[in-house]
């Protein structure tokens, strides 16, 4: 159940009951692709830094260890211990992104795992079924991909299969909803609005899926190629099209300055891997703008990462020592710096909700922007 508790212009305030638990939005959803946050951070660590919902990757868990061994041990959520709202993408975006490797049909995908090689077939049903092995809390349509810059006569056809195939996933996943051996018959299915940047292709895909009455939407195909200007009109145009008493998810976005301009055309859900990948890499995110830890500025830097900050890096350590973990190849670097990174964007979005609750989210975006935009060199 999904509810909107307040707005702020453009902003919502929502609330998302399900069964494992509530979600409070606009979220940012920590990337745990094949059930793990890459950087050691464990579920028990997840819930110290307020995570609400973890997302994992469909195609790499059918791949290894595979869905039926997981299923076999009681769902993604027994498995890696993790008890609050799981998202699972569909492996679509995984499929397409294997360019020279797969082959599109009407009934599906073919094509080889980057595991070992073997062929895999993957196509509406079977995404539902992996999806339903996993048991996540939130199951995502599959769909096609393209780049977002790609010429119109491929987008309008590659849209009209995206919408044949969501049709066939919601058949087969309220078929998998009524089986004994299901463990999870409340898995929701989110549908996914897709058309590049042609906003007339995207409003006229919105009017069509949100027929089909899901319990939530997901914007898709973005952040892929295109300029931040362009996925901001294409949300400008499209969510309105939306169901307005349902979620929407910006899918693989992004910076905090996106979230920050997401949320205020609408935008309830968010995920990327940038806090994860940009930290083991030794780029720390900040309400000053990001920083390099590698940086020769650092390395008699007694300083916590951020002033103020709550995570357990900046409690208990110094900008020199986490620089000396990074450049010394040591694990212990790339773990603080990942839990650094998530606690932040999980304060940020704690700290956006606080601001629409108040009726001041365009000060505080304001107010956040310029401070990120000074620079974070610091």
């Amino acid at each position: 159940m999904y509810s909107i508790l307040c707005r702020d212009s453009g902003a919502k305030r929502a609330r998302m009951v399900t069964v494992h638990g509530t979600i409070e939005t606009p979220v940012f959803m920590n990337v745990g692709t094949v059930a793990a946050i890459k950087g050691a951070v464990s579920s028990v660590d997840l819930e110290g830094l307020g995570t609400q919902v973890e997302l994992c990757n469909t195609y790499h868990l059918h791949v290894r260890p595979g869905d039926e061994v997981v299923k076999k041990l009681g769902g993604l959520h027994k498995f890696m211990n993790w008890h609050r709202p799981i998202l699972t993408d569909s492996g679509g975006f995984q499929v397409f992104s294997l360019a020279g490797l797969r082959k599109i049909k009407e009934e599906g995908v073919t094509f080889n795992s980057h595991i070992d090689g073997r062929l895999i077939k993957m196509g509406p049903e079977e995404s539902m079924q992996i999806q339903s092995n996993l048991a996540s809390t939130i199951a995502m349509a599959f769909d096609e991909c393209p780049p977002s810059t790609a010429d119109r006569s491929y987008i309008t056809d590659s849209v009209a299969r995206t919408t044949r195939w969501l049709e066939r996933c919601k058949t087969k996943l309220s078929e998998l909803s009524l089986r004994d051996d299901t463990i999870n018959p409340e898995q929701m299915l989110f549908g996914i609005n897709q058309g590049g940047i042609y906003n007339d292709i995207r409003i006229e895909h919105a009017k069509q899926i949100r027929e089909l009455d899901l319990p939530g939407y997901a914007v898709g195909g973005l952040a892929v190629g295109e300029t931040h200007e362009q996925m901001y009109d294409v949300l400008e145009h499209v969510v309105p099209e939306l169901p307005g008493d349902k979620p929407v998810y910006l899918m693989g976005v992004g910076t905090p300055a996106n979230i920050l301009e997401a949320v205020d055309r609408g935008v309830d859900f968010f995920d990327c891997v940038y806090p994860t990948r940009n930290g083991r890499h030794g780029h720390a995110y900040t309400g000053f703008g990001k920083i390099n830890l590698l940086n020769a500025r650092y390395e008699t830097d007694d300083r916590p990462i951020e002033e103020g900050c709550g995570c357990p890096a900046c409690r208990n350590h110094s900008r020199a020592y986490i620089r000396h973990l990074l450049k010394s190849g040591e694990m212990l670097g790339c773990r603080l710096m990942v839990l650094h990174n998530l606690y932040f964007y999980n304060n940020l979005m704690a700290q956006i909700r606080k601001a629409i609750e108040e009726g001041r989210y365009s000060e505080f975006k304001k107010n956040m922007l310029e401070s990120m935009e000074r620079g974070g060199e610091s």
